[in-house]
């Protein structure tokens, strides 16, 4: 391939006019013959379903601004690019960054954000065609690069892309970032009491105490996907998802009508836990399924029951990655309580272009001791973990 081949970079403010196959082409080139996509928050329908339903767009604080590279009429590189008008939603915080921009006298929002909405999921943010990885790359960062300089925005921010990216990206002169979760990690295991037997006895203990006083609420819990999942279940859910909505934001991030739509096209990626009691759902986890990873995004529940929480976001999680063959699951953002329960620190990964230069060199000293002091807390954790043996799992 050329390296003077010509590219042009388009900015879009809606996903209305792009081919989805040209998208998924870049998102998702494994999924091409129906299988599986490795990441199913960076496909076509989910980053629609969100535009859709009024997740994000005019009164949400994320303006769509998608960028599609193109090699002549070939579209070789995409990425989900948002005007923000705040920092919610975004889980890598920098709010005391726009304190003190803002202290000083400059106008630190709007910014621009490659990220996928509301997602604290790792995953490929500069999306391209298999070949054109470093020339697509490249473009898309110099195009979000030139509009928020360009239009004399503050800064840029690409959050939760993978570790090669982000080594990538410093190469072009972005900042990195590191932060830290906790996700559970698949070793070969055939079945949960396989998981169950490497960890400390004291550990091992405690979690079938906590199944057996979750599984004893007094009903039963159902894992449904595809066409087992039924509106009545997106109904349940949508009651759950809006009481812990408005306990941890304020509102939830996402609309009613998300929803819905995730019922007539991504059902297939979806794994709802609910817990029923008496024919009612009394709570129930989200997950979305990856090829090899399996997302817990979302919990909520119109009753407390004892330890129901673990069982439904970790355990019954962990049982379905063992039965499906995956890879990880990622829990989420923060939550020191799952290290208890399998789920060990790994660093995540962000990067960062910041206009101003004083500003720019404040921030780079400020990450430098930050992501000294992540790897700290990541190794001190692990060496706190419930296995026999230390496992210090790869950083993706």
């Amino acid at each position: 391939m050329r390296d003077d081949v010509q590219i042009e970079v388009t900015a879009l403010d809606s996903l209305v006019g792009v081919d989805p196959a040209d998208w998924d082409a870049c998102a998702c080139p494994e999924a091409a013959e129906g299988g599986i996509a490795h990441d199913p928050f960076t496909t076509y329908r989910f980053l629609r379903a969100l535009e859709d339903s009024g997740s994000v767009g005019p009164g949400s604080g994320w303006q769509p601004r998608y960028l599609l590279a193109r090699a002549g009429e070939k579209v070789i590189a995409v990425t989900p690019l948002y005007a923000k008008g705040h920092s919610q939603g975004e889980y890598i915080f920098d709010h005391n960054w726009a304190h003190a921009y803002e202290q000083a006298g400059g106008r630190y929002y709007p910014k621009l954000q490659i990220a996928v909405p509301f997602t604290p999921a790792t995953g490929r943010r500069f999306l391209t065609r298999p070949g054109w990885e470093g020339i697509g790359r490249a473009a898309l960062v110099q195009a979000a690069v030139q509009i928020a300089a360009d239009n004399q925005l503050s800064s840029l921010h690409i959050t939760f892309c993978t570790g090669e990216e982000a080594r990538a990206g410093e190469e072009m002169g972005l900042m990195h970032r590191t932060s830290q979760q906790f996700h559970w990690t698949n070793h070969g295991y055939g079945s949960f009491d396989d998981f169950l037997a490497t960890l400390s006895s004291r550990k091992r203990k405690n979690i079938r105490k906590e199944r057996a006083t979750a599984q004893a609420f007094g009903g039963e819990i159902v894992a449904l996907t595809g066409d087992d999942l039924q509106p009545e279940h997106w109904e349940a859910f949508w009651e759950f998802y809006q009481d812990t909505g408005a306990r941890k934001w304020g509102q939830p991030y996402l609309t009613r009508r998300f929803f819905h739509i995730a019922q007539e096209q991504m059902r297939d990626d979806v794994l709802l836990i609910l817990a029923l009691r008496e024919g009612r759902a009394v709570a129930g986890a989200l997950n979305f399924i990856g090829r090899d990873v399996l997302y817990g995004r979302y919990w909520g529940c119109v009753e407390h029951h004892p330890c129901l929480h673990f069982e439904l976001c970790y355990y019954q999680a962990i049982e379905a990655a063992i039965a499906r063959g995956q890879r990880l699951v990622e829990a989420g953002a923060q939550g020191d309580h799952k290290l208890a329960r399998g789920y060990m620190p790994v660093a995540t990964h962000s990067l960062h272009w910041v206009g101003d230069e004083g500003f720019r060199r404040a921030i780079a000293s400020y990450l430098e001791a930050e992501r000294a002091a992540v790897d700290e807390e990541i190794e001190i954790l692990t060496r706190y973990g419930p296995f026999k043996t230390i496992h210090v799992e790869e950083q993706q």
